[in-house]
């Protein structure tokens, strides 16, 4: 097996094919991604529930949900930061310093407010579903006042938040989801590996995600459910 060697100080250095593969990983786990994924997989696996909220109002084409939450969670954020890109108000779209992250977050926190809003108030999705949205925002807010101080790990904290709404459905609503959690779990696992491979990140700004990520789903769900 490969071993990394240290640097003066301390710091493993990996392969250039181990850190390949670790941004691959990076880029198809992003943050961004998780509310589409979440929406499809919901949506697939407990279909009565958006059934039946769909159906109680007639002011909402249900088959644009997945467009809605693309255009919010991902066309949205990346328009922002492209546009702050060409502005000079960040000096990389990959976000590597801390003064890069403030305009993404300001905006996000926007963004995912008002999809948590839009969804409650029309009445066409589940609690649970708004609950994630809300949880969502929760987290951008929080770790947008951690940044002041680190790093955070926005992986960390997408993937904290999937594992926190599993542990919602399993202990609110008392549903089985014990595979998916442990998915979950294998999957987050390895995106706090890639990161520490890519040097992205500290430990401690890892689970300082996970934790954010966990409890702001947590937080959200006692508000909403």
């Amino acid at each position: 097996m490969e071993q990394a060697t240290l640097t003066t100080d301390n710091r493993p250095v990996f392969s250039p094919a181990l850190r390949a593969v670790a941004t691959v990983i990076s880029y198809i786990t992003h943050p961004l991604f998780i509310p589409l994924i979440i929406t499809f997989l919901t949506v697939r696996a407990l279909p009565e529930y958006f059934v039946a909220f769909a159906h109680s109002s007639k002011r909402f084409q249900y088959d644009t949900l997945y467009i809605r939450v693309l255009t919010i969670s991902i066309f949205f954020p990346v328009l922002t930061l492209l546009l702050a890109r060409s502005l000079k108000f960040v000096e990389s779209i990959q976000m590597h310093t801390q003064r890069d992250r403030i305009i993404p977050y300001v905006a996000c926190t926007i963004y995912y407010f008002w999809a948590f809003y839009a969804f409650k108030r029309e009445g066409v999705t589940p609690p649970f579903f708004n609950a994630f949205f809300l949880g969502v925002f929760l987290a951008v807010v929080l770790s947008m006042v951690g940044n002041t101080y680190a790093k955070i790990s926005m992986h960390t904290t997408g993937w904290g938040g999937v594992i926190g709404l599993l542990l919602m459905l399993m202990t609110g609503m008392h549903m089985n989801v014990s595979f998916p959690l442990v998915v979950t779990f294998l999957v987050a696992g390895v995106v706090a590996t890639a990161r520490l491979i890519l040097s992205a990140h500290t430990p401690a700004e890892i689970y300082t995600g996970f934790i954010i990520g966990i409890l702001s789903q947590w937080i959200a769900y006692g508000i909403v459910g």
